[in-house]
């Protein structure tokens, strides 16, 4: 299989499946001396999981990832204080899918002949044949995106490093648009929303803060523990603290419930999306993704624009359309209302707009770089379709279904975050590069 892999100084390769014995993220190029733990890939990881609020599916898998290889297994020499820091060699994440039983296999088996409207069930079976992972879709599950959100945590430490902070939320959802925030706002509220996150997700209260697993326990002695969990995954569950919605919202400042800065708009956008889920049908809406600090003059000519790079998030599940600042609008402005003109302020080039968002020629202005994703609606509804029998041909009808997400976009926003961290360290790193041999005398 082509295409599980991205990058060329900065590289990530995918592989897995939702009911496989689990999905895997190998990074290269990571540099040494980076300070990697389990708890703080979690901490992505939760964000993107299903069953963590009202818009989301009944499903379970808690997404514990182990990191297998890449960090040093001790100190170099006694006490170098250099334990389970990146050593430069290739970074192994792995994801064990816990919550896999035969009763959701069986599901499958019974409905897999009848490819799900919107599903990508359909074309793989024509390009895979009657051997194609229709396991709960395989890699075309959105199961897949977990390994995207451990490769993107790793990126996002390192860009740190940089100075540069990426961030994503919710910008429109059921047809409700946020209004715009300042930046720094904005980055306020959905890192509020992060500890939120942790300090209600029952798995990582239970596995990391409690210390079931850490990072000086052997790869084998963090299956067993991961073999007693998935016994205990109801029971763990059911320890979530006790949410009161306004008592959370007043606590953190954010919607604990919907990632979107805009907290008028986040209440308007769940009212919306629960109207539609109640007639049986699902939602769509638009997340925004937006990196500060990136310098001047990143990004490659033709082929390999930021900008182009950036559409490469179209690879997201559920995504089908991607624009930068203003994107579609262009086509209504004219150009003094498009140019983002520029000015001298202490010495400092300031723009004046940000219509661009942050890139020209496919290359950085130093300006905020802001990206938007259209998340088409759930394809899983709970109304009856017709469809066809992928072995006879036949036209059918395709019952309802209620194991479902209400609206993809609250799960999408967090690999919209860790993609866009992949390719702007990979794109980061060529420029530095680029910029060291540029400056040799």
């Amino acid at each position: 299989m082509f295409g599980c892999h991205i990058g060329r100084l900065f590289q990530v390769s995918v592989a897995g499946g939702s009911y496989q014995d689990g999905l895997t993220a190998v990074v290269q190029g990571a540099p040494p001396g980076l300070a990697l733990t389990e708890q703080g890939i979690y901490a992505d990881l939760l964000l993107r999981k299903p069953g963590a609020d009202e818009l989301s599916s009944p499903r379970k898998e808690p997404d514990l990832p182990v990191i297998y290889t890449g960090l040093n297994a001790a100190d170099t020499i006694e006490g170098a204080g250099n334990r389970n820091v990146t050593n430069g060699t290739p970074i192994t994440v792995l994801i064990p899918n816990l919550d896999r039983h035969f009763v959701h296999v069986k599901q499958y088996q019974d409905t897999n002949r009848t490819p799900r409207p919107g599903h990508a069930s359909y074309a793989s079976f024509m390009k895979y044949g009657p051997d194609d992972d229709a396991i709960g879709a395989g890699i075309f599950s959105g199961r897949y995106t977990s390994t995207i959100v451990a490769a993107g945590s790793i990126a996002k430490a390192i860009l740190r490093r940089a100075g540069v902070e990426v961030f994503a939320y919710v910008k429109e959802a059921a047809g409700v648009r946020a209004d715009d925030i300042e930046h720094a706002t904005a980055l306020s509220r959905v890192n509020a929303y992060r500890r939120m996150r942790c300090d209600f997700d029952p798995f990582y209260q239970e596995i990391y803060v409690r210390s079931r697993v850490t990072m000086e326990m052997r790869y084998l002695e963090k299956m067993a523990v991961f073999a007693k969990i998935e016994q205990e995954i109801d029971a763990i569950r059911d320890k979530a603290p006790a949410f009161d919605r306004e008592a959370v919202a007043e606590k953190y400042g954010i919607d604990p419930v919907l990632n979107c800065p805009d907290l008028d708009a986040a209440e308007a956008m769940i009212e919306a999306i629960n109207a539609i889920t109640a007639t049986g049908d699902s939602s769509g809406g638009v997340v925004e993704v937006v990196a500060l600090g990136v310098p001047a003059g990143v990004g490659e000519p033709v082929f390999d624009k930021l900008d182009a790079q950036l559409g490469q998030m179209l690879g997201i599940g559920a995504v089908k359309a991607v624009e930068i600042g203003a994107g579609f609008a262009v086509k209504d402005m004219t150009g003094i209302g498009s140019n983002d003109q520029m000015h001298n302020e202490g010495g400092r080039v300031v723009f004046d707009s940000n219509n661009a968002g942050g890139i020209t020629g496919g290359l950085t202005t130093g300006e905020p770089i802001v990206a938007r994703l259209a998340v088409k609606p759930t394809p899983t509804i709970a109304k009856r379709q017709h469809t066809i029998d992928k072995y006879t041909l036949q036209t059918t009808e395709l019952a309802a279904i209620t194991r479902r997400d209400p609206t993809i976009v609250a799960r999408v926003w967090p690999v919209a975050e860790a993609y866009t961290a992949l390719i702007l360290l990979d794109h980061l790193m060529m420029h530095y590069g680029y910029q060291k041999f540029r400056d040799m005398k």
